[in-house]
Order: C-alpha cells, then sequence, then structure tokens
C-alpha cells in the first residue's frame, strides 16, 4: 500500500498515484483530494521506499508506521509536530527504541508524526504488507 503513496518535493503533504503520463505522474493529494502533476524535475519519493536509519540496520517506513500505530491505539498522534526537540526524541524512543540519534534528526521525527496524522486522516492504516506465507496459509486454509 506504501509504494502507492509518494511524497512530492515542494509539495506538502503526501498523495497518492493515480496515472502516469509521458514525463509526469498523475498524483491525488491525502489532504484536500486535489489532482496535480508532478514532473519528471520534481522529487518524487514513494514512502515503501524509505526506511529509518537504527542503530543495527534500518527499518522500513511501514514497520515504523505500524509500531506507531500501536502505540497510539490506531488514533492520530499524541504528540504536535511542532513540540521541542527533546520531546520528540523521547517520543521517537517511545516507537523505535534503537533508532540512530545522529542520524535521524528533530526534522525527520517532525515528517514521521506529519505523515502518520495524514495517512489516519485518509483512513490508510495497512503500513505493512502480509508476506507471501501468510497469504499461503490463508489459501490453505479457505480449501
Amino acid at each position: 500500500m506504501l509504494k502507492e503513496i509518494l511524497s512530492v518535493t515542494g509539495k506538502p503533504g503526501l498523495f497518492k498515484l493515480v496515472s502516469q503520463g509521458k514525463n509526469m505522474l498523475i498524483v491525488e493529494s491525502l489532504i484536500d483530494g486535489k489532482r496535480i502533476p508532478a514532473y519528471t524535475k520534481d522529487k518524487v519519493v514513494s514512502l515503501g521506499d524509505i526506511a529509518i536509519f537504527t542503530e543495527e540496520a534500518e527499518v522500513p517506513l511501514g514497520q515504523v508506521l505500524e509500531s506507531l500505530k500501536v502505540k497510539e491505539n490506531g488514533g492520530k498522534c499524541s504528540i504536535d509536530s511542532k513540540a521541542d526537540n527533546d520531546k520528540l526524541r523521547t517520543f521517537m524512543t517511545e516507537v523505535l527504541p534503537d533508532y540512530d540519534r545522529d542520524r535521524v534528526y528533530p526534522s525527520d521525527i517532525r515528517k514521521l508524526i506529519n505523515w502518520y496524522n495524514i495517512l489516519i486522516n485518509a483512513q490508510i492504516t495497512d503500513f505493512v504488507e502480509e508476506t507471501k506465507e501468510e497469504t499461503k496459509e490463508e489459501t490453505v486454509v479457505a480449501e
């Protein structure tokens, strides 16, 4: 699901991929539903391609959003993204205890909180895709 959700540099919020043109993408804002073109000169990043640095490795953004959803019981984020840096770091420690404090900046945490709230408001709550093993088990049970 997160592969279709995009961040476009210079445009606020998140966007859903609607269509592709020759030299552009047609995206729809998750905030107000307006459709706009995203050209090849714009930096467009899929949320499915983003990861958060930890002390050991990188954790996909979907897993971080999922643990944030569990922490907030599926509701909006309890901390304001404009909170001071110390509160943001403490909050991030609760969500992802071993995140890399040197490479994950407060601005990244603010962006994570904003994106999470946008996704929750748009009723997008499936952050982690099912693995193929789970799908096989469900198929066997269904037969």
